[in-house]
């Protein structure tokens, strides 16, 4: 799988993000390292303990990263999500968290599969 090919898996825009990275070794190592990223992790918890504070700033810090590498889906997703969180909680919240956590999945799940594919 090439990069260009996981970003279209990602439902991201790869010829966006090339544009502002102007590198694909770049693309590639912050690709990678959201694989790393903690903010989803900290999103689920504070929306399963009921935090919504946190919870806003934990999808603000995803659209966020997801909007520097492109990553268009999880983008739209994430920053839905953050309005909705933004004066806590709301009842949209549950049914785009819902959503947010979709397209995270397919999200890491190209990462991982371009991960796979890079010779060791």
């Amino acid at each position: 799988m090439t990069l260009k090919e996981c970003f279209e898996a990602l439902g991201g825009n790869y010829d966006e993000v090339l544009g502002r990275l102007r590198s694909e070794r770049l693309i590639q190592k912050f690709t990678l390292k959201f694989l790393e990223d903690g903010s989803y992790d900290l999103l689920c918890r504070s929306m399963e303990s009921g935090d919504y504070a946190e919870a806003f700033r934990a999808a603000h810090t995803l659209k966020g990263v997801c909007q520097n590498l492109s990553f268009t889906r999880l983008y739209s997703s994430s920053a839905q999500l953050c309005e909705a969180l933004r004066n806590g909680f709301t009842p949209e919240a549950p049914g785009l968290f819902d959503l947010t956590t979709q397209d995270y999945a397919l999200t890491v799940a190209a990462i991982r599969d371009f991960q796979a594919s890079i010779p060791q």
